[in-house]
């Protein structure tokens, strides 16, 4: 590793400071997750059924034939790795291996948020083999307003549009740091009529409001400078396949004269599963503060 001599003994300093980083998945848990060995996974679905008035007595019984289809996960492999010289071991005061195992697993958590968002906003593969376009219908804004009291009232009636009504299943609103900061400018976002207010003046930041948990992301699309992709969904909107978690090894690597290497690595793939569980908020990626 090229830069350790910066840790050379010069200094009575015995810790890393690991530089300020998200440090775990914060999409993972609001996903449908299975672990299946395989380079894909087929996620079923079925659309409604419908009914008739019954014509009269002795009517045939009738058969609604149900719509089934699939949608697909892709797994990839990330991985991520990083060396050192046995006798930079002996050179430092701190344990470079330890600190670079916990940075590149660190890393590993973003990539899966990466792979969840990609699978939020990218097209959706089918059985056949067709690309599915995120539907228009399921997309809120077009970038040139900011995120408001309206804009949150209009989502959570996209949802009950599809009949997923308030309640009746978990939902997650994933925005940036500038929609974060709008929100303690709403008053119907800070007042504890609309939200709990303990935890808004313990956290400084609105985590449940409009029946959404509210997570903060860096990691959301920017299309352009001054836009931004924010997204709303529930469990049932993304699949989640994981052939191989988050593993890690550090071993001598003979073939470099005993060098340590230290690698990271995972192998999983996303898809949106159901569109109707999830809505994108094309936002303008500004706070205008009256």
């Amino acid at each position: 590793m090229a830069s350790l001599n910066k840790l050379y003994v010069k200094t009575f300093e015995r810790i890393v400071r690991q530089l300020a980083q998200q440090t775990d998945s914060r999409l993972r848990p609001w996903v449908q997750e299975r672990t299946e060995i395989g380079s894909t996974r087929n996620w079923p679905r079925m659309g409604q059924q419908s009914m008739a008035a019954k014509a009269g007595p002795r009517t045939p019984t009738p058969t609604n034939d149900s719509t089934w289809s699939n949608r697909v996960s892709v797994v990839a492999t990330y991985h991520g790795g990083d060396s050192t010289e046995q006798e930079d071991i002996n050179q430092v005061l701190i344990d470079p291996n330890s600190n670079i195992a916990t940075a590149l697993g660190n890393a590993a958590r973003r990539q899966v948020d990466d792979v969840i968002i990609a699978a939020a906003t990218g097209n959706a593969l089918d059985e056949a083999g067709a690309n599915q376009v995120f539907p228009a219908s399921q997309i809120f804004g077009d970038y040139s307003t900011e995120i408001d009291f309206a804009a949150a009232t209009a989502v959570a009636a996209m949802f009950m549009a599809n009949d997923i009504l308030p309640g009746e299943y978990e939902k997650v609103m994933i925005v940036g740091p500038q929609q974060a900061r709008k929100l303690l400018h709403i008053a119907q976002a800070t007042q504890s009529f609309y939200v709990e207010a303990k935890a808004l003046s313990e956290k400084g930041f609105v985590e449940n409001w409009m029946g959404f948990t509210w997570i903060l992301s860096n990691r959301l699309l920017k299309p352009v400078a001054g836009q931004i992709t924010c997204l709303a969904f529930t469990k049932r909107a993304i699949g989640l396949q994981v052939a191989k978690d988050i593993w890690a090894k550090v071993a001598e690597d003979p073939s470099l004269s005993f060098a340590w290497r230290i690698y990271t690595a995972l192998t999983m793939g996303a898809v949106r599963v159901e569109d109707e569980h999830i809505v994108q908020m094309q936002l303008k990626d500004t706070c205008t503060v009256a």
